[in-house]
């Protein structure tokens, strides 16, 4: 690769509106002046838009509920089992989740600008260049597994979860695997709009997972063993039916076959996944510090329950936005490889529109059902009270979290990465869990005040996203997405 594609892709400083000319600025106003053309134009925008979000939120929850669900099988089981998948399911799991979505993520860039630009061909190359990529990812990741009951012990973690969570993390190996070839497949398939054959799938995955708790763990009382089995079966069971899709011939142009085009450029590729990986995992490794955090709490069972439980909810309320984050990126990414700015700026008003009005709606239900939403997730009195102790502050993080991941949809598809992790590290590591730690002890507010300072970074992080994003000179992100898309092979 040259050195000019070599700076060419370095992260994409977004340029501010002041250095846009006052002409092409003028000119997007004009155009959006009408109250009728607005509507008409919003109206076209939702179809596009809810398009692709529609069977991403669907994929999205169905393969989340994947280890929700199992978690809602173990919490029946005991506290103790209930505990261990959580943290496993949180902290293992969520680990090399989000190391291997953010570094799929890349493609979200490079496959969504290609197919913009027309240049089907390298879809399928970088689909395989980020196989590569996360698969040694995956081996160097595998000691975590390996050795995560030492791990949580290192960080204080109770004797007994960090016990049966490092024995559970070794059942769950065949799981990081599938994650290395899902998340390039999802992001290859979502570049081409592709999405409702990801729904199907992961529709029938999740009918098969629940089928495998209830036989494994119901009937046969195999326990965590089952739920391990249930997990892995499932999510190779994902990666297998989207890629036959794929072979079979339904993509034509972007996959062409295996190539050998995908070994070269890794460094540059590396360097752009490595920065989707520190953006998202940064946001992601934030609740999984909480977990282990609330490990050293008075009463540590109950407090890691308690906020597991939330965690869950959140975790499948965040779904729902990340498929907006899937969709407003795609989006983003096409029209700025297609060379239209007013698109693109356009469709980012449109879909946070539509996340703030169900943010609301998530706010608000979560109050009216405060004192019964933790219930379908445990047995223990103790638990459940808990849980509705943190009600006003989860409220406030669920209606955050309907905001800030479809601005991070927007900063995926321009290219963002490395900007945005330095956000993301200012906001949740130098405030938000430093907050979180000194509500939590010295202060004595338990897991409310830990939750208040993730609450906080959330909402500074949620703020700069925003003054980023109506910043941005969407011409200049245009001229410099058609030069790169000039330099590729």
């Amino acid at each position: 690769m040259s050195q000019e594609v070599r700076r060419l892709t370095e992260p994409l400083i977004p340029v501010t509106r002041d250095q846009q000319t006052d002409h092409q600025y003028n000119h997007d106003l004009e155009e959006i002046k009408s109250i009728k053309k607005f509507l008409k134009e919003a109206k076209e925008e939702n179809k596009r838009i809810w398009s692709l979000a529609g069977p991403a939120i669907f994929t999205a929850i169905a393969q989340y509920s994947l280890g929700g669900s199992t978690q809602v099988f173990a919490g029946h089981l005991t506290t103790l089992e209930l505990d261990a998948v959580s943290t496993e399911n949180s902290v293992i799991a969520g680990l090399a989740f989000g190391i291997m979505l953010g570094m799929g993520s890349a493609l979200e860039t490079l496959c969504g600008q290609a197919y913009g630009a027309k240049q089907f061909h390298m879809l399928g190359v970088y689909m395989q260049r980020s196989w590569i990529i996360l698969t040694i990812m995956s081996l160097c990741l595998l000691p975590i597994y390996l050795f995560a009951t030492p791990i949580l012990l290192f960080f204080h973690q109770d004797k007994e979860i960090a016990s049966l969570s490092g024995k559970f993390a070794l059942y769950m190996i065949p799981q990081l695997f599938a994650y290395a070839f899902n998340f390039p497949i999802q992001k290859f398939l979502q570049a081409q709009s592709k999405v409702m054959i990801m729904a199907v799938v992961s529709a029938v995955a999740l009918v098969f997972h629940l089928f495998l708790n209830w036989l494994l763990i119901v009937q046969l009382g195999l326990g965590l063993v089952g739920a391990a089995i249930a997990l892995n079966a499932s999510w190779w069971f994902v990666v297998v039916g989207q890629f036959a899709y794929i072979a079979m011939g339904y993509c034509p142009g972007a996959w062409n076959g295996f190539s050998l085009l995908a070994f070269k450029d890794l460094a540059a590729f590396t360097k752009l996944s490595i920065g989707s990986a520190i953006m998202l995992c940064l946001e992601f490794w934030c609740y999984m510090i909480l977990i282990v955090i609330a490990g050293n709490l008075k009463n540590a069972q109950i407090a890691v329950a308690a906020l597991s439980i939330c965690m869950n909810l959140s975790g499948w309320q965040f779904m729902i936005f990340l498929g907006f984050n899937a969709a407003i990126s795609v989006r983003i990414s096409n029209e700025l490889g297609a060379g239209r700015p007013r698109a693109a700026k356009f469709s980012i008003w449109v879909v946070l529109m539509s996340s703030v009005t169900i943010g609301i709606f998530f706010f608000v239900l979560i109050l009216a059902l405060r004192d019964v939403y933790g219930v379908p997730f445990t047995n223990n009195p103790e638990v459940a009270d808990a849980v509705s102790s943190l009600a006003v502050v989860f409220a406030f993080t669920l209606f955050l979290s309907c905001i800030q991941p479809v601005l991070t949809g927007v900063a995926v598809g321009a290219g963002w990465q490395w900007l945005i992790a330095y956000v993301n590290l200012g906001c949740y590591y130098l405030f938000g869990v430093p907050l979180g730690y000194v509500l939590g002890f010295p202060l004595d507010k338990g897991i409310q005040g830990m939750w208040i300072g993730q609450l906080a970074g959330v909402g500074l992080q949620t703020a700069i996203l925003i003054y980023i994003t109506w910043r941005t000179n969407w011409d200049y992100e245009v001229t410099i997405t058609l030069l790169l898309s000039k330099l590729f092979p």
